[in-house]
C-alpha cells in the first residue's frame, strides 16, 4: 500500500534525525513547513532546549506582504538574527523531511544572509 505524503516525509525525517543533532557548539536548526505558515527552530538536542525560534505568524513578520517564498526569507532572516544574539553562528540545518526547495530553501538562504554558517 502507497505511503500519504506526511508518512513519506515523516519516514524521510526519522532518517535525517538518525544523522543530523544538536549539540551545544552547532544546534540544529529545524524547519516546519504547512500549507500557509513556515517555522524554524534552533535547538540543542543535548539539553532539550530551544535557543531561538522564528515564524511566519510572528508579528513584525505577518504584517510584512510578499509571497511565501519572501516571508520564509524573512523567517530566516529572524531566526538567524536570533541565533546571534544568542551567541550561535554555526548550526546544522534539518530539513524536516521536506525536499531543499522553494520555501525551506528560501528560509535557509536567508539566515545564511543573516550570518548562520551551515
Amino acid at each position: 500500500m502507497a505511503l500519504t505524503k506526511n508518512e513519506r516525509r515523516l519516514r524521510i525525517k526519522s532518517r535525517v534525525r538518525k544523522v543530523v543533532s544538536g549539540t551545544e557548539a552547532r544546534p540544529r536548526l529545524s524547519v516546519f513547513r504547512s500549507n500557509k505558515e513556515i517555522y524554524a527552530q534552533i535547538i540543542d538536542d543535548v539539553t532539550g532546549k530551544t535557543i531561538s525560534s522564528a515564524s511566519s505568524r510572528d508579528k513584525d513578520i505577518s504584517s510584512a506582504t510578499g509571497t511565501k517564498m519572501e516571508i520564509a526569507a524573512l523567517v530566516g532572516k529572524s531566526v538567524a538574527e536570533k541565533a546571534m544574539k544568542a551567541g550561535v553562528e554555526t548550526i546544522s540545518f534539518d530539513r524536516g523531511g521536506y525536499l531543499y526547495h522553494g520555501r525551506v530553501k528560501s528560509l535557509a538562504e536567508g539566515a545564511r544572509e543573516a550570518g548562520l554558517k551551515f
